[in-house]
């Protein structure tokens, strides 16, 4: 890859040399496809606005970024700021580079609505943001072209194969005994921690930065990829476990007044940050990988299943009504 990172480097940095003026709206703009926005706005969507769109996004964009992550690190890309130091790092990531998350991020969930609106006008808006966020990337100097057309390439398909089997697989997950859900949801849950790991083990056993990379390279990406894997699963399993619970007790409407919407939210955020911070003071700070799958398991099994029914006892929310909201494992029509 030396020779076209080479090639490439010079067209980031013709980019960037658009001028400094649009580094914070690139800022502004990548921040849609990050996880933080993701992880503040996913519950919004679940809790507040639609309980069966929030589920379902969840768990797709949950399995794009475990997808994403294996890929990550059995290409271990550079990042152009990495490879070149002529390259400004307007933005730091201390995951390796190809396929980009966010690429891969923005086709999966614009794609997705977009898939879901069903118009042409919302379809429009969506490649617009896809092309923004991609842009954005670049200009920063967080990937390079090829990490950009790899995300692309790599959500293009988990969106075709999204829209096409989301139904028979809810349907055929509905149906199986809640022990065999369960265990489903702990070996799904697993396959990129234990993947990685893998990767890490053979493919790249004994890996050090290249001397080609003359940027600034983080002190152990490996280990960061691998914490950022155990972060996914325990948020997977958390969202599989909690959804199928959920399910079974009759599910959850996200209706309500405007009040009543803001009001679950902020209950049910502020038990978010309450984990997060309960885990962090637990855990060392040389155990990453733990605290963070222990900190997202909790997390997302707090807000897929743990919020809905405090909502639903303290009368916040009421079980599906009148077939107004179809279930996240709900089956498709006949």
């Amino acid at each position: 890859m030396d020779a076209i990172w080479g090639a490439e480097t010079g067209a980031v940095e013709w980019v960037q040399g658009w001028g400094s003026w649009l580094e914070p709206i690139m800022l502004a703009i990548t921040a849609l496809g990050s996880k933080t926005l993701l992880i503040a706005v996913l519950p919004l969507v679940f809790w507040s606005v639609h309980a069966s769109l929030g589920a379902r996004l969840t768990v797709v964009l949950l399995g794009s970024a475990t997808v994403n992550g294996v890929l990550k690190s059995a290409g271990h890309g550079a990042r152009p700021y990495w490879y070149d130091p002529g390259v400004r790092p307007l933005s730091t990531e201390s995951s390796f580079g190809i396929p980009s998350g966010h690429a891969q991020t923005a086709v999966t969930l614009w794609g997705y609505l977009a898939a879901a609106a069903a118009r042409p006008r919302v379809w429009a808006a969506a490649l617009v943001l896809i092309a923004l966020i991609c842009l954005s990337r670049i200009y920063l100097g967080v990937h390079f072209f090829t990490d950009i057309l790899g995300g692309l390439a790599v959500g293009a398909l988990m969106l075709w194969l999204v829209v096409r089997y989301e139904h028979r697989a809810v349907a055929w997950w509905r149906s199986r005994p809640l022990l065999v859900q369960a265990a489903l949801a702990v070996g799904l849950s697993a396959v990129g921690p234990l993947l990685v790991a893998l990767v890490q083990a053979t493919v790249w056993s004994g890996w050090t930065v290249p001397e080609a990379w003359t940027g600034p390279v983080p002190s152990d990406p490996d280990a960061d990829a691998l914490a950022d894997a155990a972060s996914l699963s325990g948020a997977l399993l958390g969202v599989l476990v909690g959804f199928t619970l959920l399910d079974r007790r009759g599910w959850y409407s996200a209706d309500g007044s405007l009040i009543t919407r803001a009001a679950r939210y902020i209950t049910g955020i502020t038990g978010v940050v309450l984990i997060f911070v309960v885990v962090k003071l637990a855990f060392p700070a040389s155990a990453d990988a733990a605290a963070e799958y222990t900190t997202f398991l909790g997390a997302t099994l707090w807000a897929s299943f743990g919020a809905p029914e405090l909502f639903i006892r303290m009368r916040m929310a009421d079980r599906e009504r009148d077939g107004s909201e179809e279930p996240a494992t709900a089956a498709p029509p006949a």
